[in-house]
């Protein structure tokens, strides 16, 4: 199936990412006496890599529930923002839609928010294809490090970049598609000004917020760039 080809042609970098990340927490379930069952189902029915980091250790300490939910919603509040650049997409893709929106990892909307389809290719199935290769990638990782973790140490340290690297990539091949820079601009303005005010454990929410409100009042001015341009 050429959507399927098209899907696993573009997330090789993704499974790369999600191997090591995945290995990393698996490890760390196997480390917290978790075992198979709870850290693939983990993988397969939260799927948020950093709210599962998280989540070990609070389970180790019997940490209320409330207090895992909460903190479960703030690091992953940011997945709102992502949400909102897919309303009308998603809506249109019927019974694939609730699995897209639980599947939207930061990964994921960064592949899907930049790249270009064949013209021969049903987008939502490929889309939908790619959503499901991602997690897929991220229960194996997590599979195979739960598994080894029974039987060998691991030294992840600076596993982690491998994401980073990712989405600097994703960011250079959006700069270069998009004509105008402006929300890249505004982007980066946000996030200096309120990493400057908030520290780096706050500033994410309140970037995406006034990078949110910006484009929505600059939106007319942007697609009249983008449509001179064209």
């Amino acid at each position: 199936m050429k959507e399927l080809r098209f899907a696993i042609k573009n997330t090789v970098p993704i499974f790369i990412t999600y191997l090591f990340l995945g290995i990393g927490f698996g490890v760390l379930m196997s480390e917290g006496g978790y075992g198979i069952a709870l850290t693939v189902a983990s993988a397969v029915f939260i799927y948020a890599g950093s709210a599962q980091y998280i989540m070990v250790p609070m389970l180790v300490s019997h940490a209320p529930l409330l207090s895992v939910a909460v903190m479960t919603f703030f690091i992953n509040a940011r997945h709102i923002f992502y949400g909102i650049g897919f309303v009308e997409k998603y809506r249109r893709m019927g019974w694939r839609c609730p699995y897209m929106i639980h599947s939207l990892t930061d990964e994921t909307f960064s592949l899907l928010g930049s790249i270009r389809y064949d013209p021969d290719l049903d987008e939502d199935r490929a889309a939908f294809f790619i959503s499901l290769l991602d997690q897929s990638y991220w229960i194996f990782g997590c599979f195979v490090g739960v598994c080894a973790g029974e039987f060998l140490s691991f030294d992840l340290s600076g596993a982690e970049f491998s994401a980073t690297a990712f989405f600097l990539v994703v960011v250079v091949n959006q700069w270069r598609q998009q004509r105008s820079k402006l929300p890249f601009v505004i982007a980066a303005g946000s996030a200096l000004v309120f990493f400057l005010l908030l520290g780096k454990e706050y500033f994410i929410i309140p970037t995406l917020t006034g990078c949110l409100a910006l484009l929505l009042l600059l939106r007319r001015p942007i697609e009249g760039k983008e449509a001179a341009d064209a």
